[in-house]
C-alpha cells in the first residue's frame, strides 16, 4: 500500500473519532438542557414580606374643630319706649325671667287702670241685670249679651297687663350676658337689641366629617374632647348632619360636654375624638403603601408560587408607623421591602420582614 493510502485512512479514522467523541457520554442530552437553561436564567429578586391576617379594628379619628354655645339669644325690645333702668351689663349671670332693662310707662298703667275699672263696671251690670231677669223684669234673651261684654272687658283688661309688662325686657334662657349696645336714657323702638345672651351649659364641639368617615358615628356615641386651653372632657354625639357643606364636602358633627360652671369659653379650638363603628380591616406598616402603574393605591403581595400580585386598598386609619387597610386578602403575604422594584406577575423569592437585613 502506498504511503499517501496509509495517510488517508488515518485522516478518516482520526475523524470518525472525533465526530464520535461528541456523542459517547451524552446519555442525558435533556438534563443538559434543562441544566444549561438555569445557568442562563436570572436569579429571582428577593423580597421582604409580612404575614396578615384580617380582624375587627375599632376605629378612632380625631378632628379639629372648636366650641360653640348651644344657645345664643338677642333680647330684643317689645314696645317703644325709653330706657330708664339697665339691670344688667356685660358678664352678668342671668336665669329665665330676669329683669334686663325696664322702658318707660308711656302711658301704658293708666291704660291698665281703664280696663281694670271698665271690667269691674260690667261686673256689676251683669249682676244687676240677672236679678232683673229673675224677676221677670228683662228679656232673659239679653243674658248672653251681658255675659259677651263682661267677656270682652276682661280680654281688654289682659290685653292692656300684657302691654304693661312689654316695658320689662326679661331674660328668655339661663346664660351670661355677652353684649349690651345700649345705655341708660337711651329712645328704643319696637325690636330693638337689648342684650345678647349666651348658654354656656351644655356647651358643644364643632367638628366637620369627612363622608368616608360618616357612616361610623351615630348620635349617641361616646366622645373625648381635648381643648387647646389645656384638659379633657367627656361628651356624646348629640347631632349628625345628613347635609354636606357646597364648599368643604364635609357634615357637621356636634358634641355636648357639661360645663355647668361656664370655664369652657365658646370659640376655643379643640379636638375631638370618635370611637368608630369596628369593621374588618388589615394592619401592615405603613411603608408597605405604594402605586400602581395606573396610579391606584394599594399593597403588593406575594402569593404561595411567589407571584407578585397587587391589590388596590382603602385606608381606614392611619398612624405613624402602621395603617389599617380595607382590601387587603385574607392571609396574604404583603411586601414590605422591595415592592417598589418589582412588577404584577413577576415570579420573586420571598423572605420574611428582616431577613434581608441581615444578609
Amino acid at each position: 500500500m502506498k504511503a499517501s493510502h496509509i495517510i488517508a485512512v488515518v485522516v478518516i479514522l482520526g475523524a470518525g473519532a472525533w465526530i464520535g467523541s461528541g456523542v459517547v457520554g451524552r446519555e442525558h442530552p435533556e438534563a443538559e438542557k434543562t441544566e444549561a437553561a438555569d445557568a442562563k436564567a436570572t436569579p429571582r429578586f428577593r423580597v421582604s414580606v409580612v404575614e396578615t391576617r384580617k380582624e375587627d379594628h375599632a376605629r378612632r379619628i380625631v378632628l379639629s374643630g372648636r366650641t360653640e354655645a348651644d344657645r345664643r339669644v338677642t333680647v330684643a325690645a317689645r314696645a317703644n319706649g325709653t330706657v330708664i333702668d339697665l339691670k344688667v351689663r356685660r358678664g352678668s349671670v342671668v336665669k329665665t325671667g330676669d329683669v334686663i332693662a325696664v322702658l318707660s310707662d308711656e302711658a301704658r298703667e293708666a291704660i291698665v287702670a281703664q280696663a281694670s275699672a271698665k271690667l269691674e263696671q260690667r261686673r256689676a251690670e251683669l249682676k244687676a241685670r240677672l236679678t232683673l231677669i229673675e224677676q221677670g223684669n228683662m228679656a232673659s234673651l239679653q243674658k248672653p249679651s251681658l255675659e259677651a261684654e263682661l267677656r270682652a272687658a276682661e280680654a281688654g283688661l289682659a290685653q292692656a297687663e300684657a302691654e304693661r309688662d312689654k316695658s320689662k325686657v326679661r331674660a328668655p334662657i339661663d346664660g351670661i350676658v355677652n353684649a349690651v349696645p345700649i345705655e341708660k336714657g337711651q329712645a328704643l323702638q319696637v325690636g330693638a337689641a337689648v342684650a345678647d345672651v349666651v348658654s354656656m351649659d351644655p356647651m358643644l364641639a364643632v367638628v366637620e366629617v369627612a363622608e368616608r368617615q360618616l357612616a361610623g358615628i351615630r348620635v349617641g356615641d361616646r366622645a373625648m374632647v381635648r381643648l387647646v386651653s389645656g384638659g379633657e372632657v367627656d361628651g356624646k354625639v348629640r347631632f349628625v348632619s345628613t347635609t354636606a357643606s357646597p364648599q368643604t364636602r364635609t357634615y357637621r358633627v356636634d358634641v355636648e360636654i357639661a360645663n355647668p360652671k361656664g370655664v369652657i369659653p365658646d370659640g376655643v379650638t379643640s379636638e375631638v375624638m370618635l370611637d368608630l363603628a369596628p369593621v374588618p380591616a388589615t394592619r401592615v406598616p405603613r411603608s408597605a403603601l405604594t402605586f400602581s402603574n395606573e396610579g391606584r393605591l394599594g399593597v403588593r403581595t406575594v402569593g404561595k408560587d411567589g407571584v407578585v400580585a397587587f391589590s388596590d386598598v382603602i385606608i381606614v386609619q392611619d398612624g405613624r408607623e402602621q395603617v389599617w387597610l380595607k382590601g387587603v386578602p385574607d392571609g396574604a403575604a404583603v411586601i414590605v421591602q422591595g415592592q417598589d422594584f418589582v412588577k404584577e406577575g413577576e415570579v420573586v423569592e420571598a423572605v420574611p420582614a428582616g431577613t434581608l437585613a441581615k444578609m
